[in-house]
């Protein structure tokens, strides 16, 4: 329910509804430039350094970074900050390591999405398991952003939760099965433009209809890590092993990435937004401390602390375009999402194990139906799961754990092949849910399940072999 029964919750309806048209029309407008695979999968490779740097930022703050990181402010002060500063620390991995690597690759053999690679890295096996596993993880991380569009909806109107999730669907549907990453990219550009303008007036505003940063430190909970920046209560630098790796090989950034014009484009573009993206971390995490001077019982709804500070903080007007500029990062981050699995099954699975003949023209309509089968599978979780920060943790751990060891190995030599990358996906799974089932991360948080995945993956990578002990000399890809 809406908590301040006087908020003008028309403006704010009509704002959010004119804005959702509006971003549909835009994608069907730049949808007629689509004209086949090249295009919709990678944008015809021309992004330039700006569309490659709106495209790959718009991405990466989402339903995480906002609504699931002031969460996380709320409930554990300025450590919250690593949940999106690691984003940004992996992206410059990406931008200066592995992306210039897996784009020669791809741009050399025409590749379209990350299964492409990692077939012609290893073959068709490991495309097919990694393409199964992560269509279902994303899954849960498309709901999630579905999950944090829907509370914005259901704060603002006490709407129930399907109907918030359905109309952020039906937005992200419409425009991206229209014209893929072509469109999204055009998209993304004034999605991130509304995004920055709001959080840049919200944020000092907030803070200042509060009574300044004495009133945000006389609101805190007396915990003595509450102000910590690198151990906080529940998050902290910790964090770098669930998302550095998460945001160095994610699908969908690697296939916007194949979408560069050339090399300079690709590393400034997702360089730079890595920079931005980690000075942003501090806008949800200061967002969810101020939201406890407005209200410090949200106690388990602590993921309601954004829509909590646009509502009661904020003039009628500009709480509107706050909660705008909260919608566009949910709605940016979750076609980047739709990308991953529209282009995973046209590609991945329809191409090259259904109809191997298929023509652009097939390939192009059975990745719009994809979209559209994800949008509504989406709503569908999003209805039926409880949390924002829940989902993206599974989609992240268990895509980290899948594609960083063959991912980073694979880039530097082609020795290792299909035994290897299989017997670590299954390692690295195993010990992934073993250690989030038992729970022996309450007692030390260096077990991380995430970074044992990682290590039990690429533990079983080497011993495997040694034990082949190929004799393929070592060159790169």
């Amino acid at each position: 329910m809406n908590p301040d029964p006087n908020a003008p919750v028309g403006l704010q309806l009509g704002v959010l509804v004119a804005y959702s048209l509006g971003l549909i029309a835009l994608g069907l407008w730049i949808s007629r430039r689509v004209k086949g695979a090249d295009s919709f999968f990678v944008a015809d490779r021309k992004l330039g350094p700006g569309l490659t740097f709106s495209t790959f930022l718009a991405a990466n703050i989402g339903a995480g970074s906002i609504i699931g990181a002031s969460g996380l402010g709320y409930r554990d002060g300025m450590s919250a900050w690593w949940w999106v500063g690691s984003a940004g620390i992996g992206s410059l991995f990406l931008a200066m390591w592995l992306g210039p690597r897996i784009w020669r690759v791809a741009t050399k053999n025409g590749l379209y999405t990350a299964g492409d690679y990692l077939e012609h890295r290893y073959g068709s096996a490991v495309r097919a398991t990694i393409a199964m596993l992560l269509w279902v993880a994303t899954l849960a991380v498309l709901s999630a952003q579905l999950i944090a569009m829907a509370q914005i909806f259901e704060w603002v109107l006490g709407t129930p939760r399907w109907v918030g999730a359905v109309i952020g669907g039906v937005v992200m549907t419409a425009y991206f099965a229209a014209g893929g990453l072509l469109t999204t990219a055009w998209v993304n550009m004034v999605q991130l433009i509304v995004l920055l303008v709001g959080m840049a007036i919200a944020l000092p505003m907030a803070l200042s209809n509060a009574g300044g940063w004495a009133a945000v430190q006389a609101a805190a909970p007396a915990h003595p890590e509450w102000s910590n920046f690198l151990t906080g209560p529940n998050s902290g630098i910790i964090m770098i092993a669930l998302l550095v790796p998460a945001f160095m090989v994610s699908p969908g950034l690697l296939q916007k990435a194949y979408g560069a014009r050339d090399e300079r484009s690709l590393r400034l573009g997702i360089g730079v937004q890595g920079l931005v993206l980690m000075a942003f971390a501090f806008v949800p995490a200061l967002l969810g401390m101020i939201a406890r001077v407005y209200n410090p019982e949200l106690g388990a709804n602590f993921e309601l602390a954004v829509p909590t500070v646009l509502t009661q903080g904020l003039p009628p007007l500009l709480g509107a375009l706050g909660l705008a500029a909260v919608f566009s990062a949910e709605v940016s981050s979750a076609d980047a999402v739709l990308f991953m699995l529209s282009t995973s099954l046209s590609k991945d699975l329809y191409k090259r194990y259904v109809r191997p003949d298929a023509s652009d023209r097939d390939v192009l309509r059975v990745a719009r139906w994809a979209a559209v089968a994800g949008g509504v599978l989406g709503v569908l979780l999003a209805v039926v799961n409880p949390t924002v920060l829940g989902q993206l943790t599974v989609f992240y751990s268990v895509m980290s754990v899948c594609l960083f060891v063959p991912i980073v190995v694979g880039l530097h030599t082609r020795r290792p092949g299909v035994p290897e990358v299989l017997t670590g996906i299954a390692a690295g799974v195993s010990v992934l849910f073993a250690v989030r089932l038992s729970g022996i991360t309450d007692t030390n948080r260096l077990l991380d399940p995430t970074l044992l995945g990682i290590v039990a993956s690429a533990a079983a990578f080497a011993l495997v072999f040694l034990v082949r002990r190929p004799s393929a000399s070592n060159t790169d890809s």
